[in-house]
């Protein structure tokens, strides 16, 4: 990997995810509103265009969660389908690229690299597939696979996928010639001709979301794009560093990949305005009620009779318990109720203040001027080539960021003043691929 002078300066990339089916959204706020009406995918959509953000980010998620049998109170009920949202959205902005999740375990190439391709007519080069994959039976219920693709082989199905889908993409040269296709792999077996010519920028762009060793070898194989998350300079340079470092095995440069965390921001016109902003976003996130939640998720039992302002249960994490359904796992669960556990010893905090200290969500906290610099340290330490921002607020949780933190990366050259290139992979300053006919 090529190593950069570390006060170098790059610009910085920016992206939008559209909030909900997470604990980031705050429901109950009075501005907050639709999560289904287009009219909410359209106004964030034209806020990211008007700050020149790269793209605009979906995520989606094929079966509502369950929580004791019930639907999860953090899912989202009646949410569109993101590419048909994608499609829609590409009639009313210009420039903005429209990344859609789709899963790489419950869809066949051919169909998706028809619909890709297709969003990528229709919005001038500007697609992008998030590409996640699913293992558990629960999801699986919803398809006629069931669950029955092993953990194991999720990411050797995925990186197969997008491989097939490149070949569909590429099997039209850019003049317009369509050619037949033929595959022959561990888990498809296609042949025929593509319908849908080559896409203006060649190929729609492919994002990676996830953090673990197979997630990252697959981003490092496959990806244009890694959303990923962590929440220090350090752990990011960290990340950065173990990522890229992976490219060259596949005979990839360190810009054939950029990595851009997840993140919020929370704005104040002093450091400790923002504070008390974020604080109270937090106590909005983190509801008695979602309070005692999130720790049945640790504990895999029902503790609905435990006062959120109380201590902690006593007992240990029941193992390997399916209290919550849908619901990614992450890490070791005895090992997060100890943590939380000492954590609360050691400060006197209540449930509910401990799962709002220990689940911080804000990555960004202080006043446009110090966000902005924090910003562009990130990039210029090599923990990120960008971000994805993840507003609190459905849908305009990130109109003060464009308004307030945006003109001052412009003014620090940190950020772009115009849309220099009409693609997606332009915005990205990546290449577009060679016609492999």
């Amino acid at each position: 990997m090529t190593v950069r002078p570390r006060n170098s300066r790059r610009e910085i990339h920016l992206a939008a995810h559209f909030p909900g089916v997470n604990s980031t959204t705050v429901w109950a706020d009075p501005r907050s509103r639709s999560q289904i009406a287009f009219s909410s995918f359209e106004h964030l959509a034209r806020t990211a265009e008007r700050g020149l953000f790269d793209f605009f980010f979906l995520a989606e998620g094929l079966r509502l969660r369950e929580h004791k049998g019930r639907v999860h109170d953090l899912d989202v009920m009646g949410r569109p389908e993101s590419l048909t949202v994608l499609n829609a959205l590409a009639a009313v902005t210009e420039r903005i690229g429209l990344a859609a999740t789709v899963n790489a375990t419950f869809n066949e190439p051919y169909e998706l690299a028809r619909r890709l391709a297709t969003l990528d007519h229709l919005s001038g080069g500007r697609a992008a597939w998030n590409v996640v994959t699913s293992s558990d039976a629960f999801t699986g219920e919803n398809f006629r696979r069931g669950g029955y693709l092993d953990r194991a082989d999720r990411y050797t199905r995925a990186a197969e996928f997008v491989d097939v889908a490149r070949e569909l993409w590429d099997s039209w040269s850019p003049d317009g010639l369509s050619r037949p296709f033929a595959h022959r792999g561990q888990h498809f077996d296609i042949a025929g001709e593509f319908t849908v010519p080559r896409s203006p920028q060649g190929h729609p762009v492919v994002i990676q979301a996830g953090d673990s060793g197979e997630g990252r070898e697959f981003a490092a194989r496959s990806a244009d794009v890694i959303f990923t998350r962590h929440g220090t300079l350090e752990d990011g340079r960290a990340f950065y560093a173990d990522v890229k470092g992976r490219l060259a095995k596949y005979g990839r440069s360190a810009d054939d990949l950029k990595i851009m965390p997840g993140v919020t921001v929370v704005l104040g016109d002093t450091a400790a305005e923002a504070q008390e902003r974020a604080a109270e976003i937090r106590r909005q996130q983190v509801s008695p009620q979602n309070a005692i939640l999130a720790v049945e998720q640790v504990w895999g039992t029902d503790l609905s009779s435990y006062d959120p302002d109380g201590p902690f249960p006593d007992f240990d994490p029941v193992p390997d318990a399916a209290l919550t359904q849908g619901r990614t796992r992450r890490g070791d669960n005895v090992a997060t109720a100890e943590k939380w556990r000492a954590l609360s010893r050691q400060k006197g905090l209540s449930i509910r203040q401990t799962v709002i200290e220990a689940s911080g969500r804000q990555s960004f906290i202080g006043t446009p001027e110090a966000v902005a610099v924090e910003l562009e340290t990130f990039v210029r330490q090599d923990a990120a080539d960008g971000f994805i921002l993840v507003p609190h607020l459905t849908p305009g949780g990130l109109d003060e960021f464009v308004d307030r933190v945006v003109p001052l990366l412009q003014e620090r050259g940190a950020f772009r003043t115009e849309y220099r290139g009409a693609t997606l992979r332009s915005h990205l300053g990546l290449a577009e691929p060679g016609d492999k006919g």
